[in-house]
């Protein structure tokens, strides 16, 4: 953890280390911090299954598509963001990189209030038209309203560890993540049982537990960033760039925007998906909820690899490298995205009822899950691919027909097979639409990539 302020992008080695070894030297701290990001959820669902009931696991499982979509446009611009800041500290231009980060900050906050406090009233209207059970809609509601609130500390969260990526640090947000989740593992039990004198909470132990663990995280981040002397360390330096500029502004939302959109759609069928879930009671409810939680623990290593393509493109052309080093980055993820999603994949067919086991203690549900999971995991090394491709693309600037190709995958494939295999073949036809749209997607961008992308010219956009 001690350490000198950080050195050359990991893209830009001062020897010329193979670039397999330097991608996986990015890699796999932000593939730990994912996987550390899926564990507290995972957390959260065993505690609620195991020490209160498939009702309670039920009650988180019915917000997180809701989460998800307010999360999706701070995501993109946290892309965007990085893109830029990526780009800059290709060349080393530090005060270029706080100059990117202090408009954003201020954005992320502003829409973190505004998305707490509206989100927050309207949690039960909702929740409702979710076509929630009515058995758990109470404490969804109150689970929601108090996640809501959160937002503006878990987008501010969402931005510092994006922009530390950016500049080739990706251990450090393992680091707040580990801390983030030791303060969550140990508050959830408590608040749910009681322990230390603590109130019981019930369900919605979960959710206070993992505010106080991301404004815990969110404080050790500041210090450890001034402690590093980053150049977006909280600092009067930093308080100063934290303005309204526009330019800057137009450039990241060029940028962020439409990877915000392609991830407010995304969230929006999960939600619709979700919707189709919730037809069928509690109990799929239940099974959706962990479904998605072991599909991410093997679909966010597919997304980092994703994420590190497009950052380290970004800091290749920061430094005048040319078409070849990012096909070269390109090819080395989707040898990554093969070797480790596949791996990924075959360890939970392998164990998923010892998994799911942890988090529910329903026979029935089980087996329903271990169902479902054995439908759609296959499918997610096509989803690695997919984002190896379009991540490449990201970091030259190039967003709007990657987004676009996503967004067709989703809207003109995975909501309407979702809808129309559901009402043919019931609840398996739900999960079906991920392995289709899967596909959809990784077609869609090879095909852009290779004949259309790769023609192009690449310049420095910062």
């Amino acid at each position: 953890m001690e350490g000198e302020p950080i050195g050359p992008a990991p893209a830009l080695p001062a020897r010329q280390l193979p670039l397999w070894r330097t991608f996986l030297v990015f890699l796999l701290p932000m593939m730990l911090s994912n996987i550390l990001q899926s564990l507290s959820g995972t957390l959260n669902g065993m505690f609620l299954g195991q020490l209160i009931g498939v009702e309670a696991m039920a009650t988180a499982s019915v917000f997180f598509p809701v989460m998800f979509f307010f999360m999706s446009f701070v995501i993109g611009l946290s892309t965007g963001a990085t893109i830029l800041i990526g780009q800059a500290f290709g060349r080393k231009d530090l005060d270029a990189v706080r100059h990117v980060a202090g408009p954003v900050i201020l954005v992320v906050i502003l829409i973190g209030i505004v998305v707490g406090g509206i989100g927050a009233i309207f949690a039960e209207p909702l929740l409702r038209g979710l076509q929630t059970p009515e058995n758990i809609l109470p404490g969804a509601v109150q689970y929601a309203r108090v996640l809501l609130l959160s937002m503006p500390l878990l987008f501010l969260f969402i931005l510092a560890t994006s922009i530390l990526r950016g500049v080739g640090d990706s251990v450090t947000p393992l680091w707040a993540l580990i801390y983030s989740t030791l303060v969550g593992l140990i508050l959830t039990p408590a608040l749910i049982t009681g322990m230390f004198g603590l109130p019981k909470l019930g369900a919605t132990a979960a959710a206070v537990a993992s505010t106080a663990a991301t404004l815990a995280a969110l404080l050790w981040l500041g210090w450890r960033m001034r402690q590093k002397k980053l150049p977006f360390a909280p600092s009067r330096e930093l308080l100063a760039a934290i303005r309204f500029d526009v330019p800057m502004l137009v450039r990241v939302l060029r940028l962020g925007v439409p990877m915000g959109v392609q991830m407010v759609i995304m969230a929006f069928a999960e939600i619709v998906l979700l919707g189709l879930a919730n037809r069928h009671g509690s109990d799929v409810t239940a099974a959706y909820g962990a479904t998605v939680q072991v599909l991410s623990y093997v679909q966010f290593p597919a997304m980092s690899i994703g994420l590190a393509a497009s950052i380290l493109s970004a800091q290749a052309i920061g430094a005048g490298k040319d078409i070849h080093a990012l096909d070269a980055i390109m090819r080395v993820g989707q040898l990554l995205n093969f070797v480790i999603t596949g791996l990924g994949v075959g360890a939970v067919y392998l164990l998923s009822h010892t998994i799911v086991g942890l988090f529910i203690t329903s026979h029935d549900v089980i087996v329903l899950t271990e169902h479902l999971i054995g439908i759609v995991l296959w499918s997610v090394i096509m989803f690695g691919a997919s984002v190896c491709f379009s991540g490449t693309m990201r970091g030259s600037g190039s967003v709007l027909a990657p987004t676009a190709l996503m967004i067709l995958a989703i809207v003109l494939v995975e909501v309407p097979a979702a809808t129309l295999l559901s009402n043919a073949i019931g609840v398996d036809g739900i999960w079906w639409a991920y392995p289709c749209c899967f596909a959809a997607m990784l077609l869609f961008q090879g095909c852009y990539y290779t004949f259309v992308w790769h023609r192009g010219r690449i310049r420095a956009l910062v």
